[in-house]
């Protein structure tokens, strides 16, 4: 870790604050933090992150992290004036381990590259609390040299660490792995829905899923800790915030001409949860909006 001589860390949101955290206890090295908010700044000081602007972190640190809403505020950031890009300089890293689309990923590198800087796609999976345990997934998408160079850092805040290939790749995966989710907390909304009105305990339904083969992840995440419960709180992973990766795995089809009709069908109901005030809300409350008659959300 030693080559690299001080990060920075734009972006202290409800996944990038821990994983800062983490890179600045287990890192080995100095960390800059920047965000609109000045609150997790202020608990990431106790744990040796100093607060700087984004300049500031393009002129005085090697390698740059990045967790931000959406591609499009990382594209906004790096190519408003005096922003990453203009302090971009030869042989720095910066590793965006926000969710964006596959071609600004692409766009961005090209641009980084003129400047000499190398930038990686690495997005994040998993949920809050992984990223406090530094348990995360991380697909990073790159050439073998810089994959080699950043694993170590990122090691402080994932324990899976996959190189899925050339830049773009990382956020294919990422996109990808969500679009499925999505797609498989839909069919599992309507299998309660259906087992419910035909008498049959959406509990008992779900749980016996879990000897079958329907078993899954999203069952036993998703399924069993918020739609049986019927809890779906907010700062978790929102409405909004799928949506806006469903749309970016849409875009993705398009490009590559693939219909992917159970994606769309996905982007029916999470438009629909919209509609009804829900885009703050754990996005498995579609299951609500695909059933509305099996419960109350407060």
């Amino acid at each position: 870790m030693a080559e690299f001589q001080r990060a920075g860390f734009i972006g202290l949101g409800v996944m990038g604050e821990p994983i800062c955290r983490n890179l600045a206890v287990k890192g080995g090295l100095p960390v800059l933090g920047c965000d609109n908010d000045p609150a997790p700044l202020r608990r990431l000081a106790s744990h040796g992150v100093t607060e700087a602007t984004a300049a500031q972190i393009m002129q005085d640190c090697d390698v740059v992290f990045l967790s931000l809403p959406s591609g499009e505020v990382v594209a906004q950031l790096a190519r408003a004036a005096g922003g990453l890009l203009a302090g971009a300089r030869a042989g720095q890293f910066i590793v965006d381990l926000s969710t964006s689309p596959v071609d600004v990923t692409r766009e961005l590198a090209r641009e980084f590259a003129a400047k000499g800087a190398t930038f990686i796609d690495a997005p994040v999976a998993r949920t809050r609390a992984a990223a406090e345990a530094g348990t995360l997934s991380v697909m990073i998408g790159g050439d073998a040299a810089a994959f080699a160079r950043i694993k170590p850092l990122v090691s402080t805040f994932a324990n899976e660490i996959t190189h899925c290939g050339p830049v773009g790749s990382g956020q294919v995966v990422k996109i990808l792995n969500n679009m499925v989710l999505f797609e498989t907390v839909v069919a599992l909304s309507e299998a309660r829905a259906i087992a419910r009105r035909s008498g049959v305990d959406p509990q008992v339904l779900l749980e016996t899923f879990t000897r079958g083969s329907a078993d899954s992840f999203a069952l036993r995440n998703h399924g069993l800790k918020a739609i049986l419960p019927a809890d779906f709180p907010e700062k978790a992973f929102p409405v909004d915030y799928a949506r806006k990766d469903l749309r970016y795995a849409l875009a993705l089809a398009d490009q590559t001409g693939i219909r992917a009709l159970g994606a769309r069908n996905v982007d029916l109901w999470f438009d629909a949860a919209l509609a009804q005030g829900h885009g703050n809300r754990y996005f498995p409350i579609i299951s609500q909006v695909i059933d509305a008659e099996s419960g109350t959300t407060s």
